[in-house]
């Protein structure tokens, strides 16, 4: 679950707003959302757009998409951001995050979401009539997220949930239908994203057990998490070759199903239950080249046709 004190600023919603530029405040409410952290959903998009086009998409189009898959994330961050801000001020971990310290303001962030949720629906309408009236679902559930913390050690399944949307809703976008070999990658997405996410949540599982939160580090302890984080990757594995088999993909597609294996196995060789130091690099570093490596060798596969 990806999510000291300053004096209180009346419209911040009990935040002070240190006087900042407005071009330092973007850079601190990127700051917040960790927005090069889109890496980890462009490569879906992007291998997506390829097999549609099964070559080089048409370039407008793809632009499109990837504005949209950009502020969808971005929205979904503040989102998360925001609602989550009186838990990551009480959180050791978080609590020199912007939002929690007071260095921008809810209604700011508030701005943010707007201003991204627009521009996401603006670029859904560029695309298929189909993909303009479905828009809201992604939006309603990146909205959704961080409240299942709250409820349910099930949560990780939601920010599942906004990436085994993106598969098939590029392909809406770009075709207006949704074939088999897109859902197989949302689903696959799915079990990636979720099981990565399972990693993360561990270094919060004492700090959620005190305040009641739900996580499966939570609920299960560190050692079983780290077994149901392998077995979802492992799923992600199987699913991910089913669908390049159903999308008929040649040896590039082949190569890279393997090359996530290997970099997922080297991934979980990182965390273990007694050492938790390579929590950071397993979760960031390892997870953005995945999604990029299995984006390239997409990429090759279709534009090589072996």
């Amino acid at each position: 679950m990806v999510t000291r004190t300053l004096n209180i600023h009346a419209d911040s919603g009990g935040e002070s707003e240190p006087r900042l530029t407005p071009f330092r405040r973007l850079r601190v409410f990127l700051e917040t959302i960790k927005f090069e952290h889109s890496i980890f959903a462009l490569p879906f998009a992007v291998a997506a757009a390829f097999i549609v086009a099964e070559g080089w998409p048409d370039w407008v189009m793809f632009a499109w998409v990837i504005v949209a898959m950009v502020t969808l994330r971005t929205f979904a961050m503040a989102a998360n951001r925001l609602l989550d801000a009186e838990i990551d001020r009480r959180n050791p971990r978080t609590a020199d995050r912007a939002l929690a310290q007071g260095t921008i303001g809810k209604s700011e962030v508030i701005g943010y979401m707007v201003v991204s949720g627009v521009i996401f629906v603006v670029a859904a309408w560029q695309l298929d009539r189909l993909a303009l009236f479905l828009s809201p679902i992604p939006l309603v559930v990146a909205f959704v997220y961080p409240y299942l913390k709250r409820f349910t050690w099930l949560a990780h399944f939601g920010i599942g949930a906004v990436y085994v949307i993106i598969p098939p809703a590029v392909s809406i976008a770009l075709t207006g239908s949704m074939p088999m070999e897109f859902v197989l990658l949302g689903v696959a997405a799915l079990f990636w994203v979720s099981g990565f996410d399972v990693l993360y949540a561990i270094a919060d599982f004492e700090f959620d057990r005190k305040e009641g939160l739900h996580s499966i580090p939570a609920r299960f302890g560190i050692g079983p998490s780290i077994t149901i984080s392998r077995a979802m990757h492992a799923v992600t594995l199987v699913v991910l070759a089913a669908s390049m088999v159903v999308a008929s993909g040649g040896i590039f597609a082949a190569l890279g199903v393997v090359a996530v294996g290997i970099l997922l196995a080297y991934e979980h060789s990182l965390v273990r239950k007694d050492d938790l130091s390579k929590l950071n690099l397993a979760f960031f570093t390892m997870n953005g080249i995945i999604a990029v490596v299995f984006a390239v060798f997409v990429v090759l596969d279709e534009l090589l046709n072996w």
